[in-house]
This record gives C-alpha cells, sequence and structure tokens, in this order.
C-alpha cells in the first residue's frame, strides 16, 4: 500500500512540476509569440477597448488616433489622413491585426512597455490609461507635395535627409484607406478587403519598400564607384563610340537607349548615360568588383527600415557571371538581373551625398507618453559605409554634370546645386521603369530622393527618367528647400 502511495505521490509531483513548468514557458518564455500570434484576438480585443496613443508627423498633424466608439470595443482607431499615410502608419485591424507604424510600435501605442513612474506605484489599486504617442520624422507639407506630384500614377515617392537617414516623405500609389480596416462594422471590413486584395493594383503594396524594379541607369552610380574604388585607370580610358556593344562569347550586342551613338572617358559616359561605355566598364571590372561594390552599397541586405516587411534588393554573386559573362555588361547598366526599391536607390543617393556613409533609415522621431514625458528618441547611426569619401566626392560630381549638361536638366532649380541620376530601364518590348535619385542642395546636402514610375507603356524618349521622373523629383526637393529656408 506505502508503495502505491509513493507511487502515486510521484507522479503527482511529476505532473505538478510539468505543470509549472507549462505555465512559465506560456507566462514567460513564450508569452511575446503567443501574445502577437494572428489567431489570438485577446491582444487586439484589449487594444480596442483601451485608449491607445496617436501617431503625429514631425510638423503635429495627427495621423493616427483613437476616439470613443460608443460600442463594445470602446475605442475607433481613425486615420485623419487616409490612403496619404496607409503605407507609414498602417491599421489596426480586429478582423486583420496591425501593420505599419502601428504594428512597430504597437506595445508603445498601447501603453505596454512604458518606463515605471513614481506615481505608477502609488496608483496600484486604481491605476489611470497611459499610452504613448508616436512622432514620426515624415514632415506633412512635403508628404502632400510628393502625393501631389505624383498624383494618381503608379509608383513611389521617397524623400531621406543624408545626414541621419530620417524619412521626410514617403509616398506610394495606388493606396488605400485604412479607415475601411479598422472598421468595427465586420461586413465593412469584409468588403473592403476582398475588393483591396483582389485589385490587380495591389493598391497595399508598399512599393517604396516591399517592391523592386529593375533600377537602370540610377544603377551607374554603383558602376562608377566601383571603377573609383577597385581599378581607378578605367576612369581615364576612352570608350569607343559606338551604337551597339559586341559581347563576349555570343553574337548578340548591347544597344544604346533610342539606338544613339556614344562614347569617351567615365565623366562623359555617366553625364549623357551611355550604355554601351557603362556595359563595356562591366565587363572590364569583372564579376567580383561590381559585385562586391553593390553589396557595399547595400544589395542583398535588408534596409533596417523601422517598419514591418521590408524588402531586399538583388544584384547576382560574382560566381552567377562564370557562364554568363555577357550579363555582366547589362548588370553594370542596372538591368537584367538587377533589381532595387525606391528605399534602396534613395540610400545609394544618401550615401553618395553624406560622403560615402548610409545612415540607417527611419521613421520614428520620438515616442512621449501620454504626461509628455519622453520614452526614447531616435540616435541617428551609420548602416554602411558604401565607399570613401573622395569616391562619393567624385561622384556628386558626376551627378551634378547629369543636371547641368546631361539627361537629368529638367530636375534643376534656379541658385540651388541639384546633383541626380536618372534610370530608363526597357522592362519589356513595350514597357519601360522611370527612374531618378538626387540630392540637394549639392555642396551641403539635406535632402535626398528616388522616385519610380514602374511599366510605362512605350520606350521612346517620352518615358525616360529625365522626362516623367525629373519632375516630379523637383516638386519635392524644391517644397522641402523653400520650406528650410
Amino acid at each position: 500500500m506505502n508503495r502505491s502511495i509513493r507511487a502515486f505521490g510521484l507522479v503527482v509531483t511529476v505532473l505538478f512540476v510539468a505543470l509549472i513548468a507549462q505555465l512559465v514557458n506560456l507566462q514567460v518564455v513564450d508569452a511575446n509569440r503567443l501574445n502577437h500570434n494572428p489567431t489570438n484576438t485577446r491582444q487586439v480585443v484589449a487594444d480596442f477597448s483601451r485608449p491607445r496613443g496617436t501617431i503625429q508627423t514631425a510638423d503635429g498633424v495627427i495621423v493616427a488616433q483613437s476616439v470613443p466608439s460608443g460600442d463594445v470595443y470602446k475605442y475607433q482607431r481613425e486615420y485623419p489622413k487616409g490612403a496619404q499615410y496607409a503605407f507609414t502608419t498602417g491599421f489596426l485591424s480586429f478582423r486583420y491585426g496591425s501593420t505599419g507604424a502601428e504594428a512597430q510600435y504597437g506595445d508603445a501605442l498601447a501603453g505596454r512597455n512604458l518606463p515605471l513612474r513614481a506615481s505608477d506605484l502609488r496608483n496600484l489599486l486604481s491605476p489611470s490609461p497611459r499610452t504613448a504617442n508616436v512622432t514620426l520624422t515624415l514632415n506633412d507639407y512635403l508628404q502632400e507635395a510628393a502625393s501631389f506630384a505624383l498624383g494618381q500614377r503608379v509608383g513611389a515617392v521617397i524623400a531621406l535627409d543624408p545626414r541621419d537617414g530620417s524619412v521626410l516623405a514617403m509616398v506610394s500609389q495606388p493606396s488605400y484607406d485604412p479607415n475601411l480596416l479598422a472598421s468595427h462594422n465586420g461586413s465593412v471590413v469584409s468588403n473592403a478587403w476582398s475588393i483591396l486584395t483582389t485589385d490587380k493594383l495591389a493598391p497595399m503594396l508598399p512599393r517604396v519598400y516591399r517592391e523592386s524594379y529593375a533600377p537602370g541607369s540610377t544603377f551607374k552610380t554603383v558602376t562608377a564607384s566601383a571603377v573609383l574604388d577597385h581599378d581607378p585607370a578605367l576612369a581615364t580610358k576612352t570608350y569607343p563610340t559606338i551604337n551597339a556593344l559586341d559581347l563576349p562569347l555570343t553574337t548578340n550586342k548591347l544597344h544604346n537607349f533610342g539606338g544613339e551613338t556614344c562614347g569617351g572617358q567615365l565623366p562623359t559616359l555617366f553625364t549623357i548615360s551611355c550604355d554601351t561605355g557603362f556595359g563595356q566598364i562591366g565587363l572590364d571590372l569583372g564579376a567580383q568588383a561590381l559585385s562586391a561594390e553593390a553589396q557595399s552599397f547595400g544589395f542583398n541586405q535588408v534596409p533596417p527600415l523601422d517598419l514591418p516587411g521590408v524588402f531586399k534588393s538583388t544584384f547576382p554573386p560574382a560566381s552567377f557571371f562564370d557562364q554568363q559573362q555577357p550579363l555582366l555588361a547589362f548588370s553594370a547598366i542596372g538591368q537584367d538581373n538587377v533589381s532595387a526599391t525606391p528605399l534602396q536607390m534613395a540610400l545609394i543617393a544618401a550615401g553618395i551625398a553624406n560622403h560615402g556613409v548610409i545612415m540607417a533609415p527611419h521613421v520614428m522621431k520620438e515616442i512621449r507618453d501620454s504626461d509628455g514625458n519622453l520614452v526614447t528618441s531616435y540616435t541617428p547611426k551609420p548602416w554602411l559605409t558604401a565607399t570613401s569619401p573622395s569616391t562619393a566626392d567624385t561622384i556628386k560630381s558626376f551627378m551634378v554634370s547629369v543636371v547641368q549638361h546631361g539627361t537629368g536638366t529638367a530636375a534643376a532649380l534656379p541658385n540651388v546645386q541639384v546633383a541626380a541620376k536618372t534610370g530608363t530601364a526597357e522592362v519589356t518590348p513595350t514597357l519601360t521603369n522611370a527612374w531618378m535619385i538626387a540630392f540637394a542642395p549639392a555642396d551641403n546636402p539635406v535632402i535626398a530622393v528616388a522616385v519610380v514610375l514602374p511599366d510605362l507603356p512605350g520606350v521612346g524618349n517620352e518615358v525616360t527618367g529625365g522626362v516623367k521622373a525629373a519632375p516630379i523629383v523637383r516638386g519635392v526637393i524644391s517644397t522641402w528647400l523653400q520650406h528650410q529656408g
């Protein structure tokens, strides 16, 4: 009998220990994962049933807030600027969870991870709701200017401060109204989701940081940097004036845009965006140097932007070209297997503007609790040292020449020196990506911009980056400089 009792006691003890271990696992070890599991609605219900902090721009415009709803959820999340900030704020939805800054800074907005204050200890028995407000780095007047310049065209615009990585404006078109997904009316939410997710134009796709395109000649910024960093002698080599480049190991040719004839040394090739010249430069550089330079500028790495789901841009590894040498000429001009997000191309421009150092991009400026106390503020930090200051300064002079004498004259501003590089990528026989990257003022840059208009019908001069993207760049830079005085 005693043996049976001991055995039973042992079993009960083991079960009790297992129970305690599971409770610790659920409440401590695995708590965060379970709280953020999309199928766990308890956290969402809690978020809807208590106050939630605001999200506002750097110039004080509220872009997300909670108001009393008068229903079972108590609070309704509202987005006063609607689609204009949808890809920054994201949304908070009972059915579909949260995205954007609502997800990235959800714990702070809901007051879950705020530091304790002395008053919190005094009010343990009757705690008052405490939340936090997030201030973004984006400026509303620049966001409106970028939205206006892009209009209803499919594409993306992003502006950064190259000195600290602050995102000043970020627009993707088409967009969507996050208010519909935050509604407490289930049928409204379901209908909106169905329409948005079946739309062929993908209005919920943040093209700025989650879609990549062939960057075309904007990538020549990287190729030219690779020349100066890996084989400076190529910078003084004179390339022949031709309209088509014979490619090795094949009878195929690389043709200049529009059948143009061009040649010369690196500064001239960059200014007029000569494809045959840069194609041969790619072959002369070799795959190892070009692939290493792309990596230095951030390709094949995820930029550390503080929003969920950021994509990396891609450039083939050097080994890819062992059996594909002719494609190196196309990769050197940003086509074939090269793909970049607008965020990545803006970071390249910002790196050149910032003497070769790419600062980590970010949208959070600071977080304050509901009493106005500072919880945290962003500390700028480098992401990559892409190239040397001397190389960056030389590329900057090339980019200035593009605006003064080359393919980017439409980006010029009176009394301000703009540095830019155009890009025109023929993605199919009938569709073109129009690009521009730029920064200004060239001698003391305070803004870097990237614009892409993908899949434009046509392949002629009317759909180049210098024609389509440059006016958008000019409008964004002009607005920022005017407001900066």
